[in-house]
């Protein structure tokens, strides 16, 4: 192993509740970012060993061939539940405004730094705080100089929605959707769904989601036991249930963004979904049909970009 490409490796990892995921990266003449290798475990809250043994047996393999290398950590690890607490930079945030709250420790000579999460006040005094996605959204804006001008509205689906307005690369506002944990907990446990599938059924989708597309503030929670008699007079199958369901769910979500105080989509010039490609779909079908601009960002790359960028950054510190 030579020495040079040896110093330009690190370890990154989004270590959130559920899962940890690991990444062996190196940086590349061009500055760009190669990903070596990969690992995975239990996240935060579901692995049974301490925060330091675990860190130490993910990365064994790459600690025995490229010896002691810098980590970056995000996501839940620096959350209250986790490893050290980093704190929240409040919006706006311009990227260098992250590098500022890293929280810098050791571990068997590891030089560690976990990236802070974020925080804002929403137009009605409630807060909305965000750990991880805040990674994503940086790796997007490095991706290319034309995302550092102009208003966009990203969308990072999941577990729990983001929605974060940018302006000219610098992070003002974002809000949270508990989408995809109210679709499991439905799915899995309610009278709604019977049979839990994962077969998309295009129809039913659309179905649901032009029903909360054209509906009132509120219908969703009327509208939900629609589920469960639409089976019963047999206008869905058991299965299509499903689709009809996440229909119902995201069409809720990207109705209220689309209306949000906190915004003026008029203003957006364009909405960018950042994920995976199955769900980052089903959320451009929804949001072309309120006749928005959109594209889609892959969630991997924007991570190991925002990982990258986070480090330059923190190194470009230490020189100056």
């Amino acid at each position: 192993m030579f020495q040079a490409k040896r110093d330009q490796c690190y370890i990154a990892i989004d270590w959130g509740t559920s899962r940890l995921k690991a990444a062996l990266c190196c940086t590349l003449a061009n500055k760009s970012v190669e990903v070596l290798d990969e690992a995975e475990c239990a996240g935060v809250q579901k692995n049974k060993l301490d925060f330091a043994s675990t860190f130490l047996q993910i990365t064994q393999k790459w600690r025995d061939d490229y010896g002691t290398l810098d980590v970056i950590m995000g996501g839940q690890i620096g959350s209250s539940i986790g490893w050290h607490q980093s704190p929240y930079v409040p919006c706006p945030v311009e990227p260098a405004d992250i590098v500022t709250g890293l929280v810098n420790f050791e571990c068997e000579g590891h030089n560690i730094n976990i990236v802070p999460g974020l925080s804002c006040t929403l137009a009605n005094g409630h807060f909305d705080v965000m750990r991880s996605e805040e990674l994503q959204v940086l790796g997007w804006l490095e991706a290319s100089a034309s995302h550092r001008n102009g208003t966009y509205l990203i969308c990072l689906p999941g577990t729990h929605t983001k929605w974060i307005l940018v302006k000219d690369g610098v992070i003002q506002m974002f809000k949270t959707a508990m989408t995809g944990e109210l679709f499991d907990l439905l799915t899995h446990s309610s009278i709604l769904i019977q049979a839990p599938s994962d077969v998309f059924d295009a129809n039913s989708f659309d179905l649901g989601a032009d029903f909360t597309l054209g509906s009132s503030s509120g219908n969703l929670i009327h509208g939900l036991f629609s589920v469960r008699t639409k089976q019963l007079f047999e206008q869905l199958t058991p299965t299509a249930a499903n689709s009809y369901l996440s229909g119902l769910l995201i069409g809720s979500d990207v109705r209220a963004a689309m209306y949000a105080q906190e915004w003026d989509i008029k203003e957006v010039e364009r909405v960018i979904i950042i994920g995976e490609s199955h769900i980052s779909d089903l959320f451009k079908r929804v949001i072309k049909k309120q006749s928005s601009a959109v594209d889609c960002f892959h969630g991997k790359q924007a991570t190991v970009l925002g990982f990258a960028a986070v480090r330059q950054r923190f190194l470009a510190q230490e020189w100056s």
